[in-house]
């Protein structure tokens, strides 16, 4: 009996031991940080590419929020983590372009903690304004605003945002008579626009093109080389006669400085297969967002003359965060 009983012991440990086994060397799950809040166009994406990142990995990806200072809290988040594959981090262009030319000191280097893996998705600035203005199209508009008898508020997301340098852009380009009026967040300034608080704003098409297409928002003119798809009636603010007006908010996929090429390469791989699946595809374009896949060399490319052209204007125009 005891020989009985220690050997059904003995098999029932096995057992346990052995089911348990898989778990405990099974890989943990890819850490993809936004760092931005939940919702937001750079969430979204975030989560669509999720999703077939792991498949196209054969392993778990996870979206975490490490929202806060313009995207600085979460690139620095990734810059410390460990450079093997499990943290990445899917960047707007503002941590590794503008916020070097913004802030005088960063808690990271964005041309030396990070690896470029691949370029995510576009997405076109366009203009919009409350649907009761009577500016049938920019150029209208500017015309409008230079007969006003005060400069016409336009609101942004923050000094130094994208929304704010492409209306530095914009009134260089086009001498409108216009007053910046920057808030704290994109949600805000929208709200205001639709409220008629403030007369208009320079925002990526995936975080207003609901309010566009719902009615609520008139589009003016992308700040973009050509229409957009969902957008097709909307004229570029070059083919307006408003010239040298591009902002693309492009969105990128960066691991720690140091992750092997190895890794690098199998990462942009599974980008680039989780680009090409065609309902991923739709639903990125769905909501505004152009999807892009690159090589890494072509992202490292983009971040250094997209730094080069931010960091020139926010020179010249002397702007400095609040």
């Amino acid at each position: 009996m005891k020989i009985k009983h220690l050997l059904s012991s003995g098999l029932l440990a096995a057992s346990v031991l052995g089911g348990f086994a898989p778990a405990a060397h099974a890989e943990a799950p890819v850490r993809l940080i936004v760092a931005f809040p939940p919702g937001g166009p750079v969430d979204m994406v975030g989560r669509v590419l999720a999703e077939r990142l792991g498949k196209a990995l054969d392993r778990q990806v996870i979206v975490e929020n490490k929202a806060g200072a313009n995207g600085n809290i979460g690139a620095a988040f990734v810059a410390k983590a460990p450079a093997d594959g499990s943290v990445l981090f899917l960047t707007s262009v503002g941590a590794v372009a503008i916020s070097p030319a913004l802030y005088k000191e960063l808690p990271y280097k964005p041309d030396q903690d990070f690896a470029p893996v691949s370029l995510v998705v576009n997405n076109a600035t366009v203009f919009v304004v409350n649907p009761d203005n009577p500016a049938k199209d920019a150029a209208d508009f500017v015309k409008r605003s230079q007969a006003a008898s005060q400069p016409v508020a336009i609101g942004s997301s923050g000094v130094g945002s994208i929304p704010h340098l492409t209306l530095e852009m914009f009134t260089d380009a086009s001498k409108a008579k216009v007053m910046h009026v920057p808030y704290k967040g994109a949600a805000p300034v929208i709200n205001d626009v639709m409220g008629n608080q403030v007369a208009g704003f320079f925002g990526d098409v995936p975080g207003l093109i609901g309010h566009i297409q719902g009615g609520k928002l008139k589009a003016l003119g992308l700040a973009a080389p050509r229409r957009h798809p969902l957008l097709p009636d909307v004229p570029t603010l070059a083919e307006q006669g408003i010239a040298g007006v591009e902002s693309n908010n492009w969105y990128g996929l960066l691991a720690p400085a140091g992750t092997p090429p190895a890794t690098v390469d199998k990462l942009n791989q599974a980008v680039r297969a989780a680009l090409s699946d065609e309902a991923t595809r739709k639903r990125l374009q769905a909501f505004g967002a152009e999807p892009a896949p690159s090589t890494a060399a072509e992202l490292a490319t983009l971040m250094q003359a997209d730094r080069a052209k931010w960091s020139s204007l926010i020179e010249r125009k002397q702007i400095r965060p609040e």
